[in-house]
C-alpha cells in the first residue's frame, strides 16, 4: 500500500484487474471520525472511469460465467484466505475509517467477510438444473443462469461485511460485478481491492470503484449494460435508484432503512435482556439498519428495567475506535452527529424525557472526533418523530406497554419492517408473537444473528429482495425453461393443430 507524507494513504480504483488512478487524477478525503483528521486520499472516479469498469465487467462475463461452479469457488476461497491473512490491517483500516471499535472489526467484521466468501464458494450445487414433473409428454427443465453485469452499492456502516454479502453470491452465480462503496467508508475496501488483485481473479470480474460524483454513480445505475442493481442504504436513495433503474428495466433489490422494535416482556431474563438491548442500539454507535431504536417494555418491569439499562449505559467507555478499551466510538461524520443532535432536540420539544446522554461527548485524547453520548429517551409516544424516523445513531426511544397485543400493535405501527426482537422466558409465546410482527427478521432472546445460511431483508419501506441464504443466492440468477417434446413418433399435438 503506497503511503504519502504524513502517512496519508493513497488509494486507487480496481478496474479490469488493475489498480489505477482516475481519469484526471482526482481524489477525495477520507476522514478518521475518531480524530477528525484526513486518513486517506481516495480515488474519485469520473463517468469515464465508471464506463471503463462496466465495459471490463461486460467483457469478462462470457468467460467467467462459462466456468463451473467449482472453478469459480476456487477464486472465492482464495479471497477468503487472503482476507484472513490480512485480517489485522483490514480491521485497523475499518476502525480508522468508519469509527467502529477495534473489538468489533477484529472479532466480527473481518471474520464475517472471510466466512461469507468461503461459504458461497461451496453453494454452486444449489443452482443446478431442475427437472419439472409436468403432466405432458415433454422433458421440462428449469435452468438458473447468471444475469450479467451487476452493480453492488453499499453504505458506510459495514463496508467489509456488506461487500461480501453482495459480491460473493453474485460471483459464484456467474455474474461480473462493479462494487461501489460509500465515499465515507472506502478505505478497507480499497485494501480489499489489492487482495482481490493478489488472488488471481480474472481481470474485469470484480471492479471496485469509489466516487463522490453524482453523475458517475448515476452512470452505474442507468447504464444499459448493467442488468441488476443490488443496493443497501437509505430508503429515499433506494427509491431514487428504483426510478433511475426503471428506464432500462433493471432488476433491483433493496435493503433499506429500519425503525425496529425490541419487545421486553415481564417474564424475561432481566440481565440478559438489558445486555441484549444495549447491543441492539449501541453497537457501532447505533449506526445499523437493524438497530432496535424502539424499546417496548412491559409496565410491571418498566421502572426496574430502565434503572438497570440507564446505569449500564452511563458506564460505557467512550473513546477512539482503535483503543481496545473503548466500548463506544465516534459516529461517522460531524454532519451525521449534527443530524443526530437535531433529532434529540426535536424529541425534547415533542415531550419525550431525556433519561441519559443527549450531548456531544468530550474525549480528552481525541478532542476533534465526532463523539456523541449514548442517549435514552423515556415517556415516548409512538407517533413522535423519535419513534417513527430513522435516526441511525445511538438514540433509544422507550415506550411502555400493558399487553402483548398492544406491543405488537405499536411495533407494527411503522413504515419500516426490517427486524424485531422479543425477550421472554416463554419461547412458545415468543414464536407466536414473532409471526405477528411485520418484519423480515425476528430475534428471540438474542440480537444480530446473521448467518450465511439464512436470508435477510425487509418488509414495507425497508425494501425487498433478500441477502444471504438460498434466497439471497437466487437473487443473482434468472430462470430459463427448456421444454423438449418426447411424444412417441416425434410429432407433438401442436404440429398438427392447423
Amino acid at each position: 500500500m503506497k503511503q504519502a507524507s504524513l502517512d496519508i494513504l493513497q488509494l486507487p480504483l480496481l478496474i479490469n484487474g488493475q489498480l489505477k488512478e482516475t481519469q484526471g487524477g482526482k481524489c477525495f478525503d477520507s476522514i478518521n471520525p475518531s480524530t477528525g483528521e484526513v486518513l486517506a486520499k481516495v480515488a474519485d472516479a469520473s463517468v469515464e472511469d465508471m464506463q471503463n469498469a462496466i465495459a471490463s465487467a461486460k467483457a469478462a462475463f462470457e468467460s467467467w460465467s462459462g466456468l463451473s461452479f467449482k472453478e469459480r469457488g476456487v477464486y472465492l476461497n482464495r479471497i477468503a484466505q487472503l482476507i484472513r491473512e490480512n485480517a489485522k490491517v483490514l480491521a485497523e483500516l475499518e476502525s480508522l475509517d468508519v469509527g467502529k471499535t477495534s473489538k468489533q472489526t477484529t472479532f466480527i467484521d473481518v471474520p464475517t467477510c472471510a466466512d461469507t466468501f468461503e461459504y458461497f464458494a461451496t453453494v454452486g450445487e444449489e443452482l443446478k438444473s431442475r427437472v419439472n414433473h409436468v403432466p405432458a409428454p415433454v422433458e421440462s427443465i428449469t435452468e438458473r443462469e447468471p444475469l450479467g453485469v451487476v452493480a453492488c452499492i453499499i453504505p458506510w456502516n459495514y463496508p467489509l461485511i456488506m461487500s461480501a454479502w453482495k459480491v460473493a453470491p453474485a460471483l459464484i452465480a456467474g455474474n461480473t460485478v462493479i462494487l461501489k462503496p460509500s465515499s465515507q467508508a472506502s478505505v478497507s475496501l480499497l485494501k480489499l481491492a489489492q487482495i482481490i488483485q493478489e488472488s488471481g481473479l480474472p481481470k474485469g470480474v470484480l471492479n471496485i470503484v469509489t466516487t463522490i460524483r453524482h453523475e458517475a454513480a448515476t452512470e452505474l445505475v442507468t447504464h444499459k449494460d448493467v442488468v441488476m442493481v443490488s443496493f443497501s442504504g437509505g430508503t429515499e436513495t433506494g427509491q431514487e435508484i428504483m426510478r433511475k433503474a426503471a428506464a432500462t428495466t433493471k432488476k433491483v433489490i433493496l435493503e433499506l432503512g429500519g425503525k425496529s422494535a425490541n419487545i421486553v416482556l415481564a417474564d424475561c431474563d432481566l440481565e440478559a435482556a438489558v445486555g441484549g438491548v444495549m447491543s441492539s442500539i449501541f453497537m457501532n454507535q447505533g449506526q445499523m439498519c437493524t438497530a432496535m431504536s424502539r424499546l417496548l417494555v412491559q409496565d410491571t418491569i418498566y421502572d426496574k428495567f430502565l434503572e438497570l439499562l440507564i446505569a449500564k449505559t452511563k458506564n460505557l467507555k467512550i473513546g477512539s475506535s482503535v483503543n481496545f478499551e473503548t466500548d463506544f466510538g465516534p459516529v461517522i461524520s460531524r454532519q451525521h452527529r449534527d443530524n443526530i443532535l437535531t433529532f434529540i432536540e426535536k424529541a425534547k420539544k415533542e415531550g419525550a424525557k431525556l433519561a441519559c446522554g443527549g450531548k456531544v461527548a468530550q474525549v480528552v485524547d481525541a478532542p476533534n472526533g465526532f463523539y456523541i453520548e449514548p442517549t435514552i429517551f423515556t415517556d415516548v409516544k409512538n407517533e413522535m418523530a423519535i419513534a417513527q424516523e430513522e435516526v441511525f445513531g445511538p438514540v433509544l426511544a422507550v415506550i411502555k406497554f400493558l399487553t402483548e397485543k398492544e406491543a405488537i400493535m405499536i411495533a407494527n405501527d411503522s413504515r419500516y419492517g426490517l427486524a424485531g426482537g422479543i425477550w421472554t422466558k416463554d419461547v412458545r409465546k415468543a414464536k407466536a408473537l414473532a409471526k405477528q410482527l411485520q418484519c423480515g427478521t425476528v430475534w428471540i432472546n438474542t440480537y444480530g444473528g446473521f448467518y450465511n445460511q439464512a436470508s435477510f431483508g425487509g418488509y414495507k419501506q425497508s425494501g425487498f429482495g433478500r441477502e444471504l441464504g438460498h434466497e439471497g443466492l437466487l437473487e443473482y440468477t434468472q430462470t430459463k425453461h427448456i421444454c423438449t417434446d418426447q411424444t412417441p413418433g416425434g410429432k407433438s399435438l401442436v404440429t398438427s393443430w392447423f
